[in-house]
């Protein structure tokens, strides 16, 4: 996918994204898969007859759902079962824009530091002004270029 094109998919995804974004859903102690059924009046035994699976394995599908330990699959498979819609999604907790100017400003900023660091051994400081504008450049030159070195946990 060419620059153009991944920030074209950026644009749409954020846009599918937004509405979702401070949407808090605390889900029940006991997991979405038993308060549904619970709430539907539906027994494990009725549940397991529509998923097709045998009785106890309802029991181990809620407690697995509870403790984090299920699987999409699983999930998808009692959604449906229940007549329900199965949603998963990530949700970043800022406009995708806004994490990749925090991360270039990251990156760019030990440059210029690296820099500033170098020069001012050879005696070549540069004003805070000029240090400004070249950590506004190194920011807008990492995100018009390619993102994936972005992401690459420098070594120390």
């Amino acid at each position: 996918m060419n620059i153009g094109q991944a920030h074209l998919a950026r644009k749409q995804l954020e846009r599918r994204l937004a509405p979702l974004r401070g949407t808090t859903l605390i889900p029940p102690s006991k997991g979405w898969v038993r308060a549904i059924r619970e709430s539907l009046g539906m027994t494990a035994r009725q549940l397991a007859s529509r998923m097709g699976v045998a009785p106890s394995r309802v029991p181990t599908i809620e407690k697995a759902e509870a403790t984090g330990a299920t699987t999409l699959r699983t999930l998808q498979h009692a959604a449906a079962a229940m007549d329900c819609a199965f949603v998963y999604a990530f949700v970043p907790l800022k406009p995708l824009d806004d994490i990749l100017r925090q991360r270039a400003m990251q990156k760019a900023r030990k440059d210029v530091s690296r820099l500033d660091h170098t020069m001012r051994l050879e005696k070549q400081a540069l004003l805070k002004s000029d240090l400004n504008a070249e950590l506004q450049r190194t920011v807008d030159s990492i995100l018009t270029g390619s993102l994936r070195g972005l992401w690459d946990e420098e070594e120390a």
